[in-house]
Order: structure tokens, then C-alpha cells, then sequence
């Protein structure tokens, strides 16, 4: 099991959360996750890291599947402009490769904030880690664990 992998489970188990994560085949992408996991796009939390144009500060946006972040709406949010962080950046702060970013368990905790279209489901999904790994969550129980805050922040 990868140490990426690893950091997840505790997370789950330090919550006295069930071990859901398994091994979905190729989830790279939203569409990829659903597919292998039986579910609606928008059961899929897509885990997109942001990083302040001034501060360098990185946050953390939980968004459903099918939706897309809205670049002012993140901004002002975070109370500045925000860019996508790029793929070291994100290795860096998170310990986790894009397209594996799960929404909780990073090295470096960050502001986050989660899409109330999540809240529509019973169960979502979220990488655990790995491009691979996937695993589902209560989204209530979600947005606890990630110490999330519910937000309006897509297109």
C-alpha cells in the first residue's frame, strides 16, 4: 500500500469511519471515477487545488463531478486572486500526484471549501490517494473531516 494510500486510511479510521477505499481501476478523471464506481457524475468530489496569486497560499475546492469552478467565485472566497497550482506544488502541499488528490489527509492542511451540490447525495466518492483508489463518504461526514466549509463557488 502506497504511503499516499496509507495517509488516507488513517484519516478514515482516526474518524472511526468504515474502510470504504478500494481499487477502482483507472479514475483519473471524474467521468473515469463514476464510471468505475457505479454512480452519477456529480456523486464524484473532484479535489482542485487553487493557489494565491499575492500569498502563495493553497486552497482546497470539493467540487461534484459535473461542475466547474468559477474562478471569481473561488477568488473571492479566498479574498484574492486565485491560479491553478501546478503539478509540483500540488505534490508538495498535498503529498498526493493530480489526478490521486483526495480531499483529506494532505501534508499541509488548507483552507477548504465544499459545493452544496455534494449534499444533494446519500454517498459521494473521492480519490484516496491514488489515480486508482477511490473512496465513498457520507458527504456530511465529508465536509467534517476536511474541516470544509459549504460554499457557492462553480460556474
Amino acid at each position: 500500500m502506497s504511503k499516499s494510500l496509507k495517509r488516507v486510511a488513517r484519516v478514515l479510521q482516526d474518524a472511526d469511519l468504515p474502510d470504504t477505499i478500494f481499487e477502482a481501476g483507472p479514475a483519473r478523471t471524474a467521468e473515469l471515477a463514476a464510471l468505475a464506481c457505479g454512480c452519477a457524475l456529480d456523486q464524484i468530489v473532484k479535489s482542485i487545488i487553487f493557489c494565491g496569486a499575492g500569498s502563495g497560499t493553497i486552497r482546497l475546492f470539493l467540487t461534484a463531478g459535473g461542475n466547474r469552478i468559477c474562478p471569481e467565485k473561488a477568488s473571492a472566497l479566498a479574498g484574492e486572486t486565485l491560479g491553478r497550482a501546478d503539478a509540483d506544488l500540488v505534490r508538495a502541499v498535498t503529498g498526493f500526484a493530480i489526478g490521486g488528490v483526495a480531499p483529506v489527509g494532505h501534508l499541509s492542511p488548507s483552507p477548504t471549501w465544499i459545493d452544496p451540490r455534494l449534499m444533494a447525495f446519500d454517498q459521494v466518492w473521492a480519490a484516496a490517494g491514488t489515480p486508482r483508489h477511490v473512496f465513498s463518504i457520507a458527504p456530511q461526514a465529508l465536509m467534517s473531516l476536511a474541516d470544509a466549509q459549504l460554499a457557492d463557488f462553480v460556474e
